[in-house]
């Protein structure tokens, strides 16, 4: 049982594992509405058009600066795509593919100009999940209940705006809005996780927990619960797993990277519970509130 306890005594360990269990807690029920929208693309989009964000926050105030420079980029990209998704003359994809080329890619311009362009882009790509600090715990325990916050208050709406939107429109709510305010807690989970995850895996976090609750259930609370679940233990046996390989093994594995693909595992450990709970055609999407 030590073996199990005794790596999360280490203060740096301690506080990896505290980052990932807020993470845990709103990525769980925010990753269910992407799927149930079917924003997968969008949240990537996400991921990678506060790169540039990233890049000039830390170019401006150095590591602390990030968090700042992230959001600010977050903000308005959700705002974009919601605008551009709603009035704009391309499809969606088209859209999204647009803003997440064009800003990751500047991202790469402003990285590449440092003198430590390899080590500074692999941090903002993969994160530094090792090397979370105190103030960065309480900024993700901020933006975590932000978040949270906001679903409580919206998740009827956001629900019914994913099954009908004819329907939500009817009873009053503005899509739109409502469209704007699932982009930005998306943001937000984004910008609360980029310093520890990096902005690519970060994505795993937003589909993969719900993609897993998803074949073991069809009813919202209980995905929005078994997604949170999945992501806290993903949390805790990917860090033990790296822990284990580098110090007890000699063999290196990030951090991160071990908990995206725990995530992943559980996902492929669902697949035959999936498969037994098979509807007929037609029926595979039929999610209850």
């Amino acid at each position: 049982m030590s073996a199990l306890v005794a790596p999360f005594s280490m203060p740096f360990m301690g506080r990896a594992i505290a980052e990932l269990l807020l993470l845990a807690a709103v990525c769980g029920p925010v990753s269910v509405l992407v799927f149930l929208r079917r924003l997968a693309f969008v949240a990537d989009a996400l991921t990678h058009t506060v790169f540039p964000g990233v890049v000039i926050g830390f170019l401006v105030a150095g590591w602390t600066g990030i968090t700042g420079g992230a959001l600010v980029a977050a903000l308005l990209t959700a705002a974009a795509l919601t605008l551009l998704s709603r009035w704009g003359q391309l499809s969606d994809d088209t859209t999204v593919a647009v803003l997440l080329t064009a800003m990751f890619s500047f991202g790469v311009v402003l990285v590449s100009r440092q003198h430590s362009y390899t080590s500074d882009l692999t941090a903002f790509l993969f994160g530094r999940l090792l090397t979370v600090t105190p103030a960065q715990l309480a900024q993700t325990a901020a933006l975590a209940a932000i978040v949270l916050a906001g679903l409580a208050v919206a998740a009827r709406p956001l629900i019914l705006r994913s099954f009908d939107p004819v329907a939500a429109a009817t009873a009053g709510y503005r899509l739109t809005a409502l469209d704007l305010g699932l982009n930005t807690a998306v943001a937000l989970v984004v910008v609360a996780a980029v310093q520890a995850v990096g902005t690519i895996l970060v994505i795993a976090l937003l589909i993969v927990p719900a993609a897993t609750a998803r074949l073991l259930t069809d009813r919202i609370a209980a995905m929005a619960v078994i997604a949170t679940a999945v992501t806290a233990l993903a949390a805790y046996l990917g860090l033990l797993a790296s822990w284990t390989a580098s110090v007890r093994y000699g063999v290196r594995l990030t951090s991160a990277s071990a908990v995206v693909l725990t995530l992943v595992a559980y996902y492929l450990l669902a697949l035959p519970a999936g498969h037994l709970r098979r509807r007929p055609p037609g029926s595979d999407e039929a999610v209850s509130p």
